[in-house]
């Protein structure tokens, strides 16, 4: 019982923070005097790192102890909750965002492992379900707890509370869960891989956040995509020699597992993209001008039906398999996405409504057949390995579709203001523009599901929708045991 409600409980947590955070980013802009270009990093810089550890805290869990590392990434946690409430400026913020990222990441994957090697049978397939639950719950009550704080207590409340919460979560973990390790499993553990991941996306986010700032032909995009190239070809060579890679190489021969993780990638990048977006754009004084309350309860019709429709999933998958189920399910958010390309600058809420829903639960198709399919296409030997690429996957395109986007609605919007548009129009353009670049995703998402066919008949595991219903916070392991 303690393992499931330590786990269950800062798995809540940290999906609760990462759902909220862009609805308190104006907030956080006014009070530190931080543009929301520049707090954009609060959410790539999170996502960059937990791409960067997600796979290493698991093996560091499975080498050294799995709640020993856990206890590490509740400490970690509190850490970084209480330098964002203190930070008086962007630049800790986004600091603390970043150790918040290999935090949460940390969390996610030891919490995951530690609930695998405590159940088994009936009791392993509830107890992920529960924590699936729980992922989804935080998820769905982060955009509205954000707005509730920024309203009663300024936007530091959430992360006080959710450093007591995690607190609370310690003592239960070392009174009330054993520890556990994989014996079998070599203790080489691949830093090095860890610090090449971050180097390739780090100067990459870069680029793409600046590009339309500096200029992408000029000395400092080209020279960040240059060492962002450098740092993958050296990510591979060591990948080649390490004993126990970051990434499996020989996996990649697996077309099956590639189409599924690139679904996995799209699928967490558009959700995020769309709510960073949406999340800023209803705020704001010349569209919308919702409150932070207003625009947590604003979200939530998109989350719901990502969460209603998920338990509707794997029968459907039973009875058309899983390659169709992603086209369905990437031809939905299309359709989202389209409808919100023709946003205009007079659109009122219920305008939005049915576009995000139909993007929410088109993911919901996805997320779960996805990361089945990212599994069940492996040998029961590499499944541990196909998930790792897949948790990693979920975090690059979380990071890599946020920056894209707040470049483009920037870039639009900034254009269309200087060719003499009014401020609801330019702001209508920018996210327009930026929903174009997430339809074209969700289309190619539709394009690549052919690729997963050959997993027509087989099932997907229970995990693999508790996992789907925390998509919308995207940081959600499958692996670690």
């Amino acid at each position: 019982m303690a393992v499931l409600i330590a786990t269950c409980v800062s798995t809540l947590v940290v999906n609760a923070n990462t759902s909220a955070v862009s609805i308190l980013l104006p907030a956080i802009s006014t009070d530190t005097g931080t543009s929301l270009d520049t707090l954009q990093w609060a959410v790539t810089g999170y996502s960059l790192v937990g791409a960067a550890v997600i796979v290493t805290s698991g093996a560091l869990g499975d080498v050294f102890g799995r709640r020993l590392v856990f206890l590490g990434g509740l400490a970690l946690f509190i850490v970084s909750c209480v330098l964002i409430a203190l930070s008086g400026g962007g630049a800790g913020v986004i600091a603390g965002r970043a150790i918040q990222g290999a935090a949460g990441a940390t969390i996610l994957a030891c919490g995951m492992s530690l609930l695998s090697v405590s159940t088994a049978g009936a009791g392993q397939v509830r107890a992920v379900t529960l924590w699936g639950g729980a992922s989804a719950v935080g998820a769905a009550a982060g955009p509205l707890a954000g707005g509730v704080l920024v309203e009663g207590t300024g936007w530091q409340g959430l992360f006080w509370i959710d450093a007591a919460i995690a607190l609370v979560c310690v003592p239960i973990t070392l009174r009330g869960v054993a520890e556990s390790r994989d014996p079998d499993r070599s203790r080489s553990i691949d830093f090095a891989g860890t610090v090449l991941i971050a180097a390739v996306l780090a100067p990459a986010l870069l680029a793409l956040s600046e590009g339309a700032t500096w200029g992408w032909a000029s000395a400092g995009v080209l020279g960040c995509f240059a060492v962002a190239l450098v740092a993958g070809v050296a990510f591979v060579a060591v990948e080649r020699r390490i004993e126990a890679p970051l990434v499996d190489l020989r996996l990649l021969r697996n077309r099956v597992l590639i189409g599924a993780t690139v679904g996995i990638l799209l699928s967490a990048g558009v959700i995020n993209g769309l709510m960073y977006l949406v999340s800023l754009y209803f705020q704001n004084p010349a569209t919308l001008a919702l409150s932070p309350l207003q625009a947590g309860l604003a979200t939530l019709p998109a989350t719901v039906g990502l969460i209603a429709v998920t338990p509707l999933v794997p029968r459907a998958v039973h009875r058309l398999g899983i390659g169709p189920m992603l086209a369905i399910g990437f031809a939905a958010t299309t359709a989202g996405c389209v409808w919100l390309v023709f946003v205009r600058g007079d659109w009122r809420y219920a305008a939005f409504v049915l576009p995000l829903v139909l993007v929410a639960v088109g993911l919901g198709l996805v997320n779960g057949p996805a990361s089945s399919a990212s599994t069940s296409s492996v040998s029961d030997d590499d499944v541990g390995a196909a998930s790792g690429i897949s948790n990693m996957a979920r975090y690059i395109g979380a990071a890599a579709f946020t920056a894209a986007v707040a470049t483009v609605n920037t870039t639009v919007g900034e254009s269309r203001r200087s060719d003499g548009e009014g401020a609801a129009d330019a702001l209508a353009a920018g996210l327009s523009g930026a929903c174009l670049l997430l339809a074209i995703a969700s289309g190619v998402g539709v394009l690549l599901s052919v690729l997963a066919v050959r997993t027509r008949r087989r099932r997907a595991e229970p995990g693999a929708y508790g996992m789907a219903a925390a998509s919308h916070a995207h940081t959600v392991p499958g692996g670690g045991r």
